[in-house]
């Protein structure tokens, strides 16, 4: 890939970044780091993604920025009860988070048990809908099953999701490209306006750029914005910057 075409796909992907911190040893010090960074010479980032404790935090920290503030819930293992996880979105919300994501009970999807993931998006949409974008985490990698994947792309979109997200990150097969097709292709289908969101694994210009070939394929070439398509990742900030000023391209380690 040419220098030309890094920063072209730099230019396209920077302001789509969920720039992500979602460690074990998070402290309010990264959170500092992460509200600078996420304030870059070629603009903002799409949004930090956080854990819940650091919102109000964040929120201070980025009080004017226009960075909107993402966190999770019922996050990594998306087996906490409706009632506790509806309970912890209102509190995010109520501390300033403008984004949720909220991993559907995906274990039980897998068993058979549609209605408890429904019921779970449902709640939460209850609690979010006019208040915060609602992204629902379908963890493809351990649904592993193209079949599955697309029934969870599409209850999670006829349940209210703003955008559908891959993967938490925390287990061993995050995003794909196989899994975006199938994922992006639903919301073709469905006519809804919601939005994909590709988490875990990317690391470099050039992994944006293979999500957002195939976002054009489907969708059309001016479907993919911030508003529309978002990448969950802690270090491929690092690159994107390098792409577009000309330096040696940087991969790291991480989300």
């Amino acid at each position: 890939m040419t220098s030309s075409q890094r920063e072209n796909i730099a230019r396209r992907a920077l302001p789509m970044v969920d720039l992500t911190d979602l460690t074990d040893t998070c402290n309010h010090e990264a959170i500092d780091d992460l509200c600078a960074r996420a304030q870059t010479p070629f603009g903002p980032v799409g949004a930090v993604c956080i854990w819940p404790r650091f919102v109000a935090h964040a929120h201070k920290r980025l009080s004017g920025a226009g960075i909107p503030i993402a966190t999770v819930v019922n996050f990594p293992g998306g087996n906490q009860s409706v009632d506790m996880t509806v309970t912890e979105t209102q509190a995010a919300i109520d501390d300033g988070a403008d984004e949720i994501d909220l991993v559907m009970p995906y274990q039980a999807f897998k068993a058979g048990d549609q209605s408890t993931a429904l019921s779970m998006i449902e709640a939460v949409k209850a609690k979010t809908k006019n208040r915060a974008l609602l992204k629902v985490i379908l963890e493809t990698g351990e649904l592993d099953d193209p079949s599955l994947i697309r029934s969870a792309s599409e209850m999670a979109i006829d349940a209210g999701a703003d955008f559908i997200k891959t993967s938490t990150g925390k287990v061993a097969v995050n995003a794909t490209p196989a899994t975006a097709e199938i994922m992006i292709s639903a919301i073709a289908r469905s006519g809804k306006p919601v939005g994909f969101k590709p988490a875990g694994g990317i690391k470099t210009t050039e992994d944006c750029g293979v999500y957002l070939s195939i976002a054009d394929a489907i969708m059309g070439a001016d479907w993919a914005t911030n508003e529309t398509f978002r990448f969950g990742a802690s270090s491929v900030l690092a690159d994107l910057l390098a792409a577009l000023d000309g330096s040696s391209a940087v991969a790291g380690e991480g989300y």
